[in-house]
């Protein structure tokens, strides 16, 4: 699973990446909440974490113009901060849950472990975007007609349905989806892509793959 946390206190953010990967999370770490907003938009997380003070951008910032976008990820909202309206305010921001500083690492795993059972336990069968839809135990693509996709490009299809709209980069579909393939080489999304275009196309999908070669695609 992917966790973005967002927090500008170095020591902190330190500490939370190497309890995070200890417990085999994947985790990316920002220090503002302008960064978390692009790293919301370029990736997909199964969890996010964000301090409320933040430079550049805040975290009730952040999460509202995450969630402006469609995006339900849960978050989970740190603060120093006591008061009943803050807790408030990062519920009305579009949080999921918030802890107060300072919190114990065991706390916030059980916290991240409940967020993503919520999520996952709300996960459809099918997903559909416009006229296409993906049925999740049959691996099959349809709108007019339906064809059924390989192991990979049903992975890579449905990290684009469940991501529609969103510019992905090459590079982090290539991580996401063949990471643990040692003969793979970016070049192989390109190939993929391909492969998925022509089956939208025998399915007469109202959907396309828009990107080129090498750069970001997106599923509109």
């Amino acid at each position: 699973m992917r966790i973005l946390v967002a927090e500008d206190e170095a020591e902190l953010s330190r500490a939370l990446k190497a309890v995070l990967d200890h417990q085999g999370y994947e985790t990316d770490v920002v220090g503002d909440g302008l960064a978390a907003v692009e790293m919301a938009a370029r990736n997909s997380y199964d969890c996010m974490v964000f301090d409320i003070m933040m430079p550049v951008m805040d975290g009730l910032t952040a999460v509202r113009e995450i969630r402006s976008t469609g995006n339900l990820t849960p978050v989970i909202m740190l603060t120093a901060k006591t008061e009943v309206d803050d807790r408030v305010g990062g519920l009305d921001a579009g949080a999921d849950d918030y802890m107060t500083k300072p919190f114990a690492m065991k706390e916030l795993l059980a916290r991240i472990r409940s967020m993503t059972r919520r999520s996952t336990a709300f996960n459809p069968s099918r997903l559909t975007v416009g006229t296409l839809t993906l049925d999740i135990d049959e691996q099959e693509l349809s709108a007019v007609h339906s064809i059924r996709l390989s192991g990979k490009e049903f992975q890579l299809m449905e990290y684009f349905m469940r991501n529609p709209g969103r510019a992905m980069l090459t590079e982090d579909l290539f991580a996401r989806i063949w990471k643990d393939d040692p003969e793979a080489d970016t070049e192989i999304v390109w190939l993929y892509i391909s492969y998925l275009r022509k089956k939208l196309g025998a399915v007469m999908a109202e959907v396309t793959i828009e990107g080129e070669r090498g750069g970001s695609f997106t599923l509109r």
